[in-house]
């Protein structure tokens, strides 16, 4: 089967027995970095010298067949070069081509920078959403986070330290200046930091420079008051315009937070006797 293979994020210590264990006794390595992979090996005191394979953004397709094939005799494991693989790391394209040829794939878990970072965070964790890496270009950046200004879950972001400041000032430029974020850099490592702030006042203090693995996690967007009359005259707008009623009110409810139920009752009360 494929085996992904979490790995650690900066601290070896963080490596699972398992991951230990079935290093020792693998045959076949997939890795972004075959030279990464070697010093894990080493790092660990494992002295199996599996066959390495590279497996990274620019080859990802083409190798994933072959690396499927393999793993019908015998395991297959893939490594990221820190982390879980297939997050914003190479492996989607091999999962996805080893749940079609109906290999199997599992999983050894373990470090994760995302959720590394949103615990420490101090920002709410019961819901939240995993953007990746912000596009390099500004003006790309700037309609990506315009399309999450809304966006009510706490937000997770990798990026470069040499983009950290322009990508917080385009935050809060767009979400403003005072949404809160909290920059984490060098997690789990010696000189690990935590710095929390609004959007500004991070952006000001990355201005200066910074160095190592960083992850922003942003506060979502405050929940909007919602005036129930103006919802009312939102689903009756969409019934003028030739949608069910009921289907009117579930619409607005939905996007609105309000009951479904209740927009429903107050809409067919405020309808006209012509219009029912």
């Amino acid at each position: 089967m494929i085996i992904l293979a979490a790995t650690p994020i900066g601290n070896l210590g963080d490596a699972s027995r398992r991951l230990v264990e079935v290093l020792d006794g693998a045959t076949v390595v997939a890795a972004e970095d075959t030279r990464v992979a070697q010093r894990l090996l080493a790092g660990l005191g494992i002295e199996n010298r599996p066959r390495l394979i590279a497996l990274h953004d620019h080859n990802e397709r083409d190798r994933a067949g072959e690396l499927v094939e393999l793993a019908r005799d015998q395991d297959v494991v893939l490594l990221s070069d820190a982390g879980t693989p297939t997050v914003s790391d190479p492996g989607f394209h091999l999962v996805e081509a080893a749940a079609a040829a109906g290999v199997g794939v599992t999983a050894l878990p373990g470090p994760s920078a995302v959720l590394t970072a949103l615990a420490v965070s101090g920002l709410p964790t019961d819901r939240f959403t995993f953007e990746g890496f912000l596009p390099r270009k500004q003006g790309e950046r700037t309609s990506a986070l315009r399309a999450l200004a809304a966006e009510p879950r706490t937000m997770v972001f990798f990026e470069s330290p040499n983009r950290l400041a322009a990508s917080l000032a385009d935050i809060a430029a767009v979400f403003g200046d005072d949404r809160r974020a909290v920059v984490c850099r060098e997690l789990t490592k010696l000189y690990e930091e935590v710095r929390r702030g609004t959007a500004a006042e991070l952006a000001e203090w990355a201005a200066d420079g910074v160095r190592g693995e960083i992850v922003i996690v942003v506060a979502g967007a405050p929940a909007r008051a919602v005036d129930p009359g103006a919802a009312v005259e939102q689903v009756l707008a969409l019934v003028a315009a030739g949608t069910r009623l009921k289907d009117a009110a579930a619409e607005v409810a939905e996007a609105t937070g309000l009951g479904k139920r209740d927009l429903y009752q107050a809409a067919l009360a405020k309808r006209s006797p012509q219009a029912e």
